[in-house]
């Protein structure tokens, strides 16, 4: 907690009015898990900008590939009143425009007013665009919210060539789903290797060589530099930093995202790259809160949907005026959504002289993983191709396991590796010789 951070308490009972900025899936998930809760709000008001009603942002991708209907994105709407007797209001297309902190009121480009007990700033994040000239053409776009992948998907339509900016999780999703719906698609990333942030230069040239496979085309240590007007305000070609020129009818651009800030930033909250919150999701007016990927917590901003989960349960317990811990942080693990691709990784991605580095490579099933291991914990993996044992390795990484020498028998199928585990506390020398073995 900071130390001029608020204290957020709520001795008065049960707040009569919540008012939610945002209708994405962290607004959702809030108002669903305040309903359960015995002394929820008794009104709570949703103020989305966006026209539809809540999605799910996670299925964008495969709904970009063709892989899915448009229905399957619909998160479940809310009844007008709740069990517990809650009255929920949503209000779609309509857009804050004003915080009055004193009067405890915001106003919206309807001329709404709506005053408040508890605000919580849930507005999510855009596309953060890089300050080249060209953004603002026709046929440059985002890949963040529905109306970006509406806008692909059309742009699909017509085939044609696509340049994505970004070799990073969205990026690629972006590439591949546009290359599904039939267009020619050259990425262009920054960095040497792909997902460098997540991958090793193994297991991201063993996605570089699937994807080009497919039909991608990959640039690697591409620096953009401009996008090329054809005239008519639309974008022509892309232009990079040694000169090569890339024609383009659609660019893509994904190369990271800018929290929504602005509502709390007008309204003078203390902001940096997000809005401030403490470990209540307090910001620095104790009657609001901030949740989500516009809100910043100590240096760390969120862009994942498994923290934010954990936010809205300290959030949603806090408003309810439930005792519990509050949010800290917590490691996450790393999953591409591309079909036939399987990828999980998570903690640091190049060893120290502290790390052991355990690897397992089979080139020719597209198999490969690598450990890396300090005292005797797992500190972080990377997995490609075989990536059932992911989420195990991970929450041993978690409870801190000791593997002692039973460690080589990580690279081993989840169940071997539990087995020889269970052993070595009975049989050290045995299960050594089978990890031995196995290595």
């Amino acid at each position: 907690m900071r130390p001029d951070a608020p204290t957020s308490t709520d001795d008065r009972g049960p707040i009569d009015h919540l008012v939610i900025v945002g209708n994405g899936m962290a607004a959702h998930r809030l108002v669903a898990t305040l309903c359960d809760k015995p002394r929820a709000p008794r009104r709570i008001t949703v103020i989305g900008v966006e026209t539809s009603h809540a999605y799910n942002r996670i299925l964008l991708s495969p709904w970009l590939a063709g892989e899915m209907q448009r229905d399957a994105l619909c998160l479940p709407e809310r009844a007008a009143t709740t069990q517990t007797g809650t009255r929920i209001e949503t209000r779609l297309g309509e857009r804050v425009t004003a915080i009055d902190r004193e009067a405890r009121r915001v106003t919206t480009d309807r001329g709404a007013s709506l005053d408040y007990d508890r605000l919580v700033l849930a507005t999510g994040s855009r596309s953060a665009m890089p300050p080249v000239p060209g953004m603002t053409l026709d046929g440059v776009h985002g890949f963040r919210d529905l109306g970006d992948a509406e806008a692909l998907a059309r742009a699909a339509r017509h085939g044609g060539r696509a340049v994505v900016i970004g070799g990073g999780l969205l990026g690629l999703e972006a590439a591949e789903g546009l290359r599904k719906r039939g267009m020619r698609v050259r990425v262009i990333q920054r960095s040497s290797r792909l997902m460098n942030r997540q991958l090793d230069a193994t297991a991201a040239g063993l996605l570089r060589g699937e994807l080009e496979a497919r039909g991608l085309e990959v640039i690697t240590d591409g620096h953009l530099s401009e996008l090329e007007d054809n005239g008519q305000g639309r974008v022509r070609a892309v232009i990079l930093a040694d000169g090569t020129r890339l024609a383009a009818d659609h660019v893509v651009i994904a190369t990271g995202i800018t929290p929504n800030v602005e509502p709390g930033r007008a309204a003078g909250l203390d902001c940096d790259r997000a809005i401030r919150v403490d470990e209540w999701l307090t910001t620095s007016d104790a009657a609001i809160h901030a949740l989500g990927e516009c809100c910043q917590f100590g240096s760390s901003t969120f862009g994942l949907v498994e923290p934010i989960w954990q936010q809205v349960e300290v959030l949603a317990a806090r408003l309810a005026g439930e005792a519990g811990p509050g949010y800290r942080d917590h490691p996450t693990a790393t999953k591409l959504k591309i079909s036939g691709v399987s990828l999980y990784a998570f903690g640091p991605i190049e060893a120290t002289p502290e790390h052991d580095e355990l690897t397992y490579h089979d080139p020719e099933q597209g198999e490969y993983r690598r450990l890396l291991l300090r005292d005797g914990h797992i500190d972080g993996a990377v997995l490609y191709g075989d990536t059932a044992m992911g989420p195990w390795l991970f929450d041993r990484s978690q409870d801190g396991m000791q593997f002692g020498s039973a460690r080589r028998a990580l690279l081993l199928g989840q169940a071997d590796t539990e087995t020889l585990i269970d052993d070595q506390a009975s049989a050290p020398q045995a299960t050594d010789t089978l990890a031995q073995e196995a290595a």
